[in-house]
């Protein structure tokens, strides 16, 4: 069951990547603006804005405080989901995948199950006998049909 997981955690995050380089990037995606602090970039696509510092010759980006609230809630959320997904996987696996073979105490059950419906097949047969055993050896005649 875990390596069912791993196998599509990792196709999921395959098929994901491969949608990402099928995309072409945009070029006008961004806007960047000058303010009082450093530069606020836009994101056209998806309008979140992010405030950019230029830190040695290079622009730095990072979110905004509402933005990146929503995101660790998001993602809190989500952890929390997925913790209670495997709790309950857990709770479903059976717990000795070692052998596969059920255990002494299943096979007596099953035996016993099978002995006690066998028993009663058995009874039935008897009792179908006795009442053929019991029924004249030669047939009644026919009742002539009247109409």
């Amino acid at each position: 069951m875990i390596r069912f997981q791993i196998l599509c955690v990792s196709a999921l995050a395959l098929t994901g990547s491969a949608q990402a380089l099928a995309q072409e990037p945009v070029s006008n995606r961004y806007t960047i603006e000058k303010s009082a602090n450093g530069f606020v970039r836009l994101d056209t696509r998806t309008g979140e804005m992010s405030i950019c510092t230029e830190t040695d010759g290079q622009l730095v980006c990072k979110m905004a405080a509402d933005e990146r609230r929503a995101f660790e809630d998001t993602l809190s959320d989500l952890s929390a989901r997925i913790e209670a997904l495997e709790n309950r996987l857990d709770r479903m696996e059976p717990q000795d995948e070692s052998t596969g073979m059920p255990d002494e105490a299943e096979l007596d059950r099953a035996i016993g199950a099978m002995q006690k419906m066998m028993r009663h097949f058995f009874d039935m047969a008897e009792e179908l006998r006795r009442d053929f055993d019991s029924l004249p050896e030669t047939p009644p005649e026919p009742v002539p049909d009247r109409t």
